[in-house]
């Protein structure tokens, strides 16, 4: 009986983003980021700046190799390296994931109904997510579309507090739709509003 190999998964390889020390190429290279004065800005021959980086016992790296000449620090690699992860976490965890929710209606949409439906698109809103609302219109009901677009910008005007309206009442095909987004000027305004309150 054979047995059955497990599948080794590939190693992902990390891309190397920064060269540093002998890697780098170029003959001449700028330093920054070095409190001194003498040292900050300017232009060393590589040689030179090898020698800089081995008195301080760092690493010389190049951070913009697309600059003439490449621009440089002189820096512990591994630190530098720590130090652009943590950068570039931080700046994901600041980028809001916003998604297209959708909110649908029928063309003779009650009043129960529209105020559910409302409660739950003004959440969204407060989430930050953008909003797509629609109708769809069934059989005859194609005949009806001024109520759908009456139904739409009754929705627009109960969530005029909190979004703006990014595109308005439009019928595609048998479908007519609106999409909203936060407005955050007004979401301050409302709060600011309400903790003066």
């Amino acid at each position: 009986m054979r047995r059955s190999r497990k599948k080794k998964k590939p190693q992902k390889l990390l891309k190397k983003q920064y060269r540093k020390n002998e890697e780098i190429k170029a003959k001449e290279v700028r330093i920054v980021g070095v409190e001194d004065p003498e040292i900050n800005g300017k232009v060393f021959p590589i040689e030179e700046a090898l020698k800089m980086a081995e008195e301080r016992e760092v690493d010389l790296v190049e951070i913009v190799p697309n600059a003439d000449p490449p621009v440089c620090r002189l820096v512990d690699y591994s630190k530098f390296i720590f130090e652009q992860k943590k950068r570039e976490k931080a700046l994901k965890s600041k980028q809001q994931q916003t998604t297209l929710k959708e909110i649908r209606f029928g063309p003779n949409t009650g009043e129960h109904d529209f105020e559910f439906k409302l409660r739950h698109a003004r959440a969204f809103l407060e989430e930050g997510h953008r909003l797509k609302a629609w109708i769809h219109f069934y059989g005859r009901s194609i005949l009806h579309t001024d109520r759908g677009k009456a139904l739409l910008e009754r929705f627009i005007e109960a969530l005029s507090d909190i979004a703006k309206v990014e595109i308005p009442p439009k019928l595609e095909g048998k479908r007519m739709f609106t999409i909203l987004v936060p407005d955050k000027k007004k979401k301050a305004k409302k709060e600011e509003s309400a903790s003066q309150e």
